[in-house]
């Protein structure tokens, strides 16, 4: 289809990239062993890589793998070879940040190369350099208006990836060393420990102690661009990226259909599309942050960040995944992610069908014994069931109920 968007998603491991790839993303994106951005996240070895490119090619969509990191003398002499063991797991590009692996890809493999938003790229005449220096797809800094993006994709003939949802950085698309200072590990090497977020006490030039309702942070609250969707997708933008590779298979499953749902519905019905309200809840129900438009709209203000603290509540609302269906006994077989009980009214949702809102009934353990409570982590149960679920859908708490 026409300016059909592809919709990108983060994987932390090969369970999320299945459940990303299963809920509606085209496209996955993760780190490899190395000279990637999220040192703490589990990361892909390269048997992983191959699977998870076979998994996606299946249903005919695309992995990218990450190599991103602003690399010092000692990763150059590796550089080469780890490009080439990555180019032989039959994943389709690369992200990179640093011109030095722009050059070494395009000289000693055929990877196909998009420039990381590490690279700040927010400007047409940067876009146009890195054009012809073989770089397929630019990732643009966040901190492009929309009127900046649509003069870059006039301008340059290349494809443009813009973040649509996700945590924001207190510095320049990433390029902040707080980090390196405070606690001596490398934000721009994978190792950042969100000094934004910690709380400090404020004094003036004379060191007196500045009052506030709360002590000072530098957070910034998370992007979300649901609304814009439509006016993005006529932009023509070729792909939609989510934030989030520490973020949990609740959390991706949620965000990945909800935009899936709206990038669809505004492609089916542009004439008569009506924005749904309903998917900017789920959104706000499945996050702990607040979220805004942040540049996009030219909003910069303190509406964006959080300057006197914030409460970041874990979200409780997901209660388990679907690990099957026995047709023949109509019951579900769950694994509990949070605790629930008889009587508790929950949603189901999945790739495949509306959501179903439905009030737990009878419970069994793995032994078949009736239960009232799932309380144990990870407990595998069995609820009886008349709609037939499928593996990777998911239960949570039931907030909101729509006529159907």
């Amino acid at each position: 289809m026409k300016n059909k968007p592809e919709l990108l998603a983060p994987a932390g491991d090969l369970e999320r990239l299945k459940v990303a790839l299963l809920y509606g993303a085209d496209a996955v994106y993760f780190g490899g062993p190395s000279f990637g951005l999220r040192a703490n996240a589990i990361n892909f070895t390269f048997d992983e890589m191959k699977e998870a490119a076979l998994f996606a090619h299946s249903l005919g969509k695309k992995v990218y793998v990450t190599v991103n990191i602003i690399l010092h003398n000692k990763e150059a002499k590796e550089l080469v070879s780890y490009l080439q063991n990555i180019e032989k797991t039959g994943i389709d590009a690369i992200i990179v940040s640093d011109p030095y692996v722009i050059s070494m890809a395009k000289k000693y493999t055929s990877l196909e190369i998009h420039l990381s938003t590490q690279q700040s790229t927010i400007n047409y005449e940067a876009a146009s350099f890195f054009q012809k220096e073989g770089v397929k797809r630019i990732v643009l800094g966040r901190e492009c208006s929309k009127e900046e993006i649509k003069e870059i994709i006039t301008r340059v003939p290349i494809e443009i990836e813009t973040f649509i949802h996700g945590a924001m950085c207190a510095g320049y698309s990433g390029r902040c060393v707080l980090s390196n200072f405070l606690t001596d590990r490398d934000s721009n090497r994978g190792g950042c420990s969100q000094i934004c977020r910690w709380d400090f006490k404020l004094q003036d030039q004379d060191g007196k102690r500045i009052e506030g309702e709360r002590d000072f942070t530098l957070c910034s609250k998370d992007l979300s661009l649901l609304k814009y969707i439509p006016e993005m997708i006529d932009m023509g933008i070729s792909s939609f990226k989510i934030e989030g590779r520490m973020r949990s298979v609740y959390y991706i499953a949620t965000v990945v259909s909800v935009y899936r749902k709206a990038i669809d519905k505004y492609l089916e019905e542009k004439e008569n599309y009506v924005y749904d309200e309903r998917l900017e809840t789920v959104l706000r129900n499945c996050a702990n942050r607040d979220s805004v438009p942040q540049f996009f709209d030219g909003s910069t203000g303190e509406e964006c960040s959080y300057y006197n603290g914030r409460e970041e509540v874990s979200n409780q609302d997901f209660l388990g995944i679907v690990l099957a269906y026995d047709e023949e006994k109509k019951e579900a077989v769950i694994e509990q992610r949070n605790y629930f009980q008889k009587k508790d009214k929950i949603e189901i949702f999945g790739p495949h069908h509306e959501d179903i809102f439905y009030e737990v009934g009878d419970i069994y353990d793995e032994d078949g014994n009736l239960i009232d409570i799932v309380r144990h982590p990870r407990q595998i149960v069995r609820i009886p069931m008349n709609e037939k679920l499928e593996p990777y859908d998911m239960l949570r708490i039931a907030k909101l109920k729509v006529d159907k």
